[in-house]
């Protein structure tokens, strides 16, 4: 049974998205000038329906509460259990439509919709990522189709693996623009063109977090440019064209965690979930299981959730992330309901900045307020690797890692050598990746020690990235990170821009790292992509994978 024939119809396009100003660029604007982002029309003549629930996880024996609006006089709610095998476990029609208005600050504040339907989840229900797809009529015979989710965390009694899944909602929750506004861009601030550093979770997700139809394009340079060419962003230009939000390609189950979870189910691994939420307020949930894992975009976490991760691996446990771009602090309010993070301007503008929670600063983990660098978790940093192969960011460069201990037991049955590459063809080495500083003796890597990193972080493999976004000039280039991101980052790790600063900060690498910590151990192959491995059937990732997986359960 598929669900990939939940497909959004082409008449939608971009009517449910909200473009702030003409799509037209000036030759000193780019991609974050003129955004859009998705929020109800409110037309009855264009039946449209959004739902969300009160919260994002729940255990079995919970009451689930929707909350909808709708121009439709009735719709259809259904739930299914995601994965290799999907499972359709509630279904309710002709649930009557009301209508509600969307405030004009529901990123931050909420959707305030009214309850549209209750459900008692089953006392047995096995824990997973539960779709939730609303759907209405089209006058035309077509309809709206719009998908939420929710995750039911495992008990002792519903407990089946040895693997816990962390969702990475925090990165998901930066990147929804849902009713105006994320951590990157949006309608906020007088002008109301600035982000919000504060997100709210009462609202839907933007079309193309929970669900993507095949062949959306994903952030790597697939095809290649050609000699010259101008730079492109697909991911962009097909979601503007097809009424997806503008950072679907970014962050989400669809684009990264589900291709896990139905390459895991396939090869026979169970696997249990939970959200970075859970991680935060139960991290005792951790103690059932020998490995943890996190894949795909993995860039928000905090304070409390990286203790829990620490404190579980020093006793004990292992942690296998495929996934990179470990980059923010974030802080959770109001049980996880409001996300807050202020990023560069978190100094001037984050209330703890100068009191006695200064270490709380929603900024950059190194960051020199903060000043806890991303290996002390999970082995690499965010700075220290960032971007590759896509747009201006080394789009012909290597898309694979590079091998350089070959002798490592990840390495185990797959005939690797030094020096060999994988992954290249499948092209895992993508959009964003976390490395070190690091240095060179006799052809082999060795970290750059630093105040606060584990010594026994072993490079395993690893490839060239950039912070930097090398712009060539030509009539029709146009960049879309431009220098921001350098510039916002040096100057959180400095406390000012200079030239040796940027220097120091352009060039990195991504990286595949062992550490042991404690009595336990990290394995992290740091790339967004890595799952492109899995899913493409790279036998090179696939056995890495395996091999990570089943030393880490083997308990």
């Amino acid at each position: 049974m598929s669900r990939e024939d939940d497909f959004v119809p082409p008449e939608l396009g971009p009517v449910n998205i909200r473009p702030r100003k003409a799509w037209a660029m000036s030759a000193d604007e780019h991609w974050h000038s003129n955004p859009w982002y998705e929020a109800p029309r409110g037309d009855p003549a264009l039946p449209e329906v959004y739902t969300y629930t009160d919260t994002m996880s729940y255990d079995p024996g919970d009451e689930v509460v929707f909350h909808s609006s709708t121009t439709a006089p009735q719709w259809t709610l259904e739930i299914y259990r995601d994965g290799y095998r999907p499972e359709t476990v509630h279904k309710v029609e002709n649930i009557a439509g009301v209508f509600a208005p969307t405030p004009g600050d529901a990123y931050r504040s909420g959707c305030g919709w009214p309850v549209s339907h209750r459900w008692r989840l089953p006392a047995d229900l096995r824990s997973g990522f539960y779709r939730v797809v609303s759907t209405c009529a089209r006058a035309n015979g077509g309809k709206f189709v719009q998908h939420h989710f929710f995750v039911v965390r495992p008990t002792a009694a519903t407990r089946r693996a040895k693997i816990l899944m962390i969702l990475p909602t925090g990165t998901w929750t930066a990147y929804n623009d849902f009713g105006g506004a994320n951590h990157y861009f949006g309608v906020a601030g007088p002008g109301k063109d600035q982000p919000s550093p504060v997100l709210s979770l009462e609202r839907p997700w933007t079309r193309g977090v929970v669900w993507l139809p095949p062949g959306a394009p994903r952030i790597c340079a697939d095809p290649l440019p050609e000699f010259g060419d101008a730079p492109r962003y697909p991911m962009k230009e097909w979601a503007y064209a097809n009424g997806f939000g503008q950072y679907y390609a970014a962050a989400g189950w669809a684009q990264f965690d589900r291709h896990f979870v139905l390459w895991a189910e396939k090869e026979g691994y169970e696997l249990d979930i939970i959200t970075q939420t859970d991680l935060h307020y139960r991290p005792e949930l951790l103690d059932a299981y020998p490995c943890v894992t996190i894949v795909g975009h993995d860039e928000y976490w905090t304070r409390e959730m990286r203790l829990a991760i620490e404190a579980y691996v020093e006793r004990g446990g292992r942690l296998a992330r495929f996934g990179a771009n470990f980059l923010w602090q974030i802080r959770l309010e109001d049980d996880g309901k409001r996300q807050i993070c202020h990023k560069f301007n978190a100094i001037n503008n984050d209330p703890v900045a100068g009191t006695d929670k200064a270490h709380l600063l929603s900024t950059a983990w190194e960051d020199k307020d903060v000043a806890w660098p991303g290996a002390s978790t999970v082995g690499v940093n965010g700075l220290h690797g960032l971007y590759a192969s896509w747009g201006g960011f080394a789009p012909h460069g290597q898309k694979g890692f590079t091998v350089y201990r070959p002798e490592h037991w990840v390495f185990a049955r797959t005939g690797l050598h030094y020096a060999d590459i994988f992954g290249d063809k499948e092209r895992i080495f993508a959009y964003e990746v976390d490395g070190l500083d690091y240095t060179f003796r006799h052809g082999l890597p060795y970290p750059v020690p630093v105040d606060g990193q584990p010594e026994t972080i072993e490079i395993l493999a690893m490839a060239p990235a950039v912070l930097a976004e090398d712009e060539p000039d030509g009539e029709g280039f146009r960049y879309y990170v431009r220098g921001s991101d350098h510039e916002g980052l040096v100057k959180c790790v400095t406390g000012e821009v200079t030239p040796e600063g940027l220097a120091r900060y352009k060039y990195g690498a991504g990286m595949m790292v062992h550490m042991t910590r404690g009595k336990g151990e990290v394995v992290t192959a740091a790339t967004c992509e890595w799952v492109m491995g899995l899913k493409r059937g790279d036998r090179f990732t696939e056995q890495i994978t395996r091999n990570v997986l089943d030393r880490f359960t083997d308990s």
